[in-house]
């Protein structure tokens, strides 16, 4: 007999799911190492030479050279809004993939501003197109209770690369020229590598059961259902998840809101899946990521550790670098408790630390900026521990979940358009607070941080008031949540808010997959007797 060949490498169930995780967990590695290597890049004296950027009066120009990156990004976001649907999200990835490769390429190669800016733009765009697709792709194959788990390790795995970068730029620290800040973008051998496990694994994995099921494509998707549960074709299961995207599409088909429409203002006309709600929690949450002032760290904490608390360069780099460490520690924790507590008490818990972390940062680097007092430095030295337990607060609680909650909020048919709206206002916001940091820091001094105060007290009663939980619901769970017309304020909804799945839901499942093996018993019966 000819050998049969099966789909997938021959994986089914938790293998699959493993190996679906690993190759979305390479692209955000990739993500995490571009994101922490420029933090070293930018106090490096050799860089700043080269590219005539030493000038005190050069800060402006500094900032937008950093945080032109994040425009390529929010471009990168808005194309895959585009291209996502039409090129599905392998192809996606692999050519955003591609694209931050010849970014980085571009980089390691620079000597002008120009350049360099060029770089940033390019590598940007493509991991824009990346961080859009990825999450949907691991959501869109995940099992209920496996799935924020997921996402969460995803976005542990880019502190691996964040952390990878910041020691690299520590060791580099003590060579001098050219080669240490070169080094680091050398991390274009490291993007090829990336790219082509991203290439092998995505070309063999191509599990995208939802969205082959809304082009059409239904025998397909019923196949990945059964290989990612492990179940045959006519289990019970399988088919009454069959049923429910059968369902979530049609509906959604009927009432959906095209973007057209929104811009037009013509939602109301088909409001009844709350589209445009939909879109703006997603994309809230991405905001309140960067409101929290994450990437005043991620881009320059050896730059406020020197000009802020008033260290020597060699020690910020190793702070930063032993940062990086714990932060990755600490984000584990997010990973099991996902599930366990919700993604409103995550980002709750994030939030309410962060500002309290903020608000101690605040006061003591005031006492940096009293040339009277004569225990400034020491004094302001101890901010750098509140610094640490921020990402430990972010890195629990804000660090995956905005990433997460776009990709189980939209519907099936904006669930492209919502992660990539949802990442294109990270990516904005992004460039805005690394745009404005440095000039933040040289002209505000300790009261540019009274900001991220305020904002991070912002975030726990616009979460509290307005974001109904996504955990333990399946994807089709929330599209019947909205189709009932919930309130604005959900939070004297106890359904809405639980972390556990609303009995509803279960029931409904529950009574499906009865009448389902009624359905397949009456028909073994009825086969018998004709037999």
């Amino acid at each position: 007999m000819p050998k049969v060949s099966r789909p997938y490498w021959g994986l089914r169930g938790g293998w699959l799911t493993f190996w679906i995780t690993t190759a979305c967990g390479a692209d955000m590695t990739l993500l995490g190492y571009d994101q922490g290597v420029f933090s070293g890049v930018v106090i490096s004296q050799d860089f700043l030479r080269t590219h005539n950027l030493e000038s005190p009066s050069k800060t402006t120009l500094l900032g937008t050279v950093t945080a032109i990156y994040d425009i390529g990004c929010f471009l990168g976001s808005i194309l895959a809004y585009w291209l996502g649907e039409r090129l599905g999200r392998k192809n996606t990835i692999l050519l955003g993939s591609t694209v931050m490769s010849i970014g980085a390429i571009l980089q390691v190669s620079s000597y002008s501003v120009g350049q360099m800016m060029a770089g940033r733009v390019i590598g940007g765009i493509g991991n824009g197109l990346n961080t859009s697709t990825a999450p949907i792709w691991q959501v869109e194959t995940s099992k209920m209770h496996l799935r924020g788990k997921l996402v969460i390790l995803e976005n542990v795995l880019v502190l691996v690369g964040f952390s990878l970068a910041n020691w690299l730029n520590y060791g580099l620290s003590f060579v001098n020229g050219p080669v240490s800040w070169r080094f680091p973008w050398h991390s274009n051998s490291f993007s090829f590598s990336s790219c082509s496990s991203l290439r092998h694994g995505f070309l063999s994995l191509r599990v995208l059961r939802r969205w082959l099921m809304t082009h059409g494509r239904e025998e397909e998707a019923i196949q990945i259902i059964a290989d990612l549960e492990d179940k045959d074709l006519d289990d019970p299961f399988v088919q009454l998840q069959r049923s429910e995207m059968k369902y979530s599409i049609e509906y959604e088909r009927a009432n959906s809101v095209s973007f057209s429409d929104i811009l037009h203002r013509k939602a109301n006309e088909k409001a009844g899946t709350k589209t445009i709600r939909r879109l703006l929690l997603g994309m809230g949450v991405q905001a309140m990521q960067q409101f929290s002032g994450i990437n005043v760290g991620s881009y320059y904490l050896p730059t406020v550790l020197t000009k802020s608390v008033g260290l020597g360069e060699s020690l910020a780099r190793l702070l930063t670098a032993c940062n990086s460490v714990q932060y990755l520690l600490f984000s584990l924790i997010g990973i099991p408790n996902v599930e366990r507590w919700g993604r409103r008490k995550l980002l709750i818990f994030g939030a309410t630390g962060q500002c309290v972390c903020y608000i101690f940062i605040t006061a003591l680097i005031r006492y940096n900026e009293m040339p009277e007092y004569a225990h400034r430095h020491q004094v302001a030295s101890a901010s750098v521990a509140f610094f640490f337990l921020y990402y430990v607060f972010f890195g629990i609680g804000m660090q995956g979940v905005p990433w997460l909650y776009p990709t189980e909020i939209n519907s099936l048919t904006m669930r492209t358009k919502g992660a990539a709206l949802g990442a294109a206002t990270n990516w904005i916001f992004n460039f805005m607070v690394v745009e404005v940091t440095p000039i933040g820091i040289q002209n505000l001094g300790w009261r540019f941080y009274i900001i991220w105060i305020v904002l991070n007290a912002a975030m726990i009663p616009t979460i509290y008031f307005f974001y109904p939980e996504t955990a333990g619901r399946s994807l089709e769970d929330m599209d019947d949540y909205f189709r009932t017309n919930p309130g604005l304020l959900v939070f004297r909804d106890k359904e809405a808010i639980s972390s556990k799945r609303p009995e509803k839901y279960q029931a409904k499942d529950q009574y499906i997959i009865h009448a389902k093996e009624d359905v397949a018993i009456e028909e073994s019966q009825h086969l018998e007797v004709a037999v």
